[in-house]
């Protein structure tokens, strides 16, 4: 049996996978991303890390029938080219699959970030091998990718599954897109504080949330919703809006896409029940009757190796 290496490639690390033809991860490790220098160490590290652990294993390019890579920015899937992704400073386009084919003489495939992890969640997570599911991942912003009919949905110029940019507030906060009321401006990591420190500005009660705020701490999204948890009433309240404007943006996509299941992941997803019953709550209140009692809403199973799982996957496909 050949096996299959699969790459995620992200602002701060690299993660590397050596998996089975089944998905099964054998091994995994990473490195940390070198951006210095228009991020031109990148790709010369990737190949010198794959190069020392096949050593390592005492494995060759023979036994793998290809290496897979989810990637920011905008993929040229055809020619393996990335642009355009300038949390890796990559503002240039970047020969991708050209370097890392003859650094490595294994066939090299690669996507978008978010499409992977969608195809991560289908093949081995929540999506539980669904031809039809949509995934969303909620970090620093919302992406997200669509898979019909067993194929992830690219569009026109690998645009697709821009979830984050769905208008849930026309009078919103305004989005790095240069748009109003994206979803990624009020259900990110980033915008639920927003909202917080908003919602703080106004409320009158005890809150120690408020307090936190008002103090000039740290408050990220982990916080408010422990918070809510200990049913702190501004928090609560952050959480119930958060929650609206996510079920809102499922609601909407269930409507026009209908499929099997909505997967949420990402970081703010590890809030777990909390998220996901308050968001179930505002989708089945916005969803077409038929579309609420037939596409169901999860929680992502893979954490960080969806990333993986889902480069892997490219290969096959």
């Amino acid at each position: 049996m050949k096996k299959l290496i699969g790459i995620d490639l992200g602002g701060t690390t690299i993660k590397f996978a050596i998996l089975t033809e089944n998905g099964d991860i054998q091994q995994k490790w990473s490195i940390e991303t070198d951006i210095g220098n228009e991020g031109k160490n990148i790709i010369p590290n990737i190949i010198d890390s794959i190069n020392h652990h096949l050593n390592l294993y005492g494995l060759t390019a023979k036994d793998f029938l290809g290496i897979g890579m989810g990637s920011p920015g905008t993929i040229d899937r055809e020619h393996g080219t990335v642009k355009g992704a300038y949390n890796l400073n990559w503002a240039s386009l970047q020969p991708v699959k050209e370097q890392i084919e003859a650094g490595t003489n294994i066939p090299f495939f690669i996507d978008n970030d978010a499409n992977v992890a969608a195809l991560g969640e289908r093949w081995k997570g929540a999506g539980e091998g669904a031809s039809d599911i949509v995934f969303i991942t909620l970090g620093t912003g919302v992406g997200g990718g669509i898979i019909i009919d067993g194929n992830l949905i690219h569009g026109k110029v690998g645009a697709a599954g821009e979830i984050g940019h769905l208008t849930v507030d026309p009078d919103g906060y305004t989005c790095t897109c240069g748009n109003q009321g994206c979803l990624e401006t009020v259900a990110s990591a980033t915008g639920i504080v927003h909202i917080a420190r908003d919602f703080a500005e106004k409320y009158a009660g005890g809150s120690k949330l408020k307090w936190l705020i008002d103090d000039g701490q740290e408050v990220t999204a982990k916080t408010i919703f422990d918070y809510s948890r200990t049913n702190d009433p501004l928090a609560l309240l952050v959480v119930d809006k958060f929650c609206s404007y996510l079920g809102l943006g499922c609601s909407q996509i269930a409507n026009i896409l209908n499929p099997e299941t909505i997967v949420i992941g990402g970081g703010v997803s590890a809030s777990g029940d909390t998220l996901l019953q308050g968001v179930v709550k505002y989708y089945e209140k916005f969803a077409f009757p038929q579309v609420r009692n037939s596409t169901k809403l999860k929680l992502a199973q893979l954490g960080n190796d969806a990333g993986v799982i889902g480069a892997a996957s490219l290969i096959k496909i």
